[in-house]
């Protein structure tokens, strides 16, 4: 049975809460925090943007004092998704899940779980969402340069 594409289009809200689950469920994680490691950095990049369809980049959040650990596939709502995670030299991690989005492009937004916050916004029928444990300044200034350097216009929101 199909499903027409519309019936299964996400909310943004729900494509936060998947982004904020795969934080919960693998930012903890000691051993295999990810599938690939920033060393194959090139590898992942384009394994993963072969899987989604489309040219993926990760930004750098080394002025956050974030560094990419790597990254793993994960199932979207519509097809595959992507997460990316960086940590600090605290050892806090930040991810940043990316997947299919219904909307041309959506306004930075805020979810909240716990201690976790999770951004998420969607440029070009791309779905963004940047999840950490970090206050949520802090991390709305981390994903609104996230959001430009992927091709978002945050200044507009």
């Amino acid at each position: 049975v199909s499903t027409p594409a519309a019936a299964r289009a996400e909310t943004p809200e729900a494509f936060a809460r998947r982004a904020d689950i795969a934080y919960a469920v693998y930012s903890p994680e000691q051993r295999h925090p990810v599938e690939v490691g920033a060393a194959d950095e090139a590898h992942l990049v384009a394994w993963l943007s072969r899987r989604l369809g489309k040219p993926l980049s990760v930004p750098s959040l080394d002025e956050y004092g974030y560094t990419l650990v790597g990254g793993r596939l994960l199932p979207g709502n519509t097809g595959p998704a992507a997460q990316f995670m960086y940590e600090n030299d605290a050892g806090e991690r930040l991810t940043l899940y990316v997947g299919s989005s219904a909307a041309e492009r959506d306004p930075v937004r805020l979810l909240r779980d716990g201690n976790r916050r999770t951004f998420y916004w969607s440029t070009e029928r791309t779905g963004y969402a940047l999840s950490g444990p970090q206050t949520e300044s802090r991390l709305r200034e981390i994903a609104l340069d996230v959001c430009g350097a992927l091709g978002g216009k945050p200044g507009q929101w």
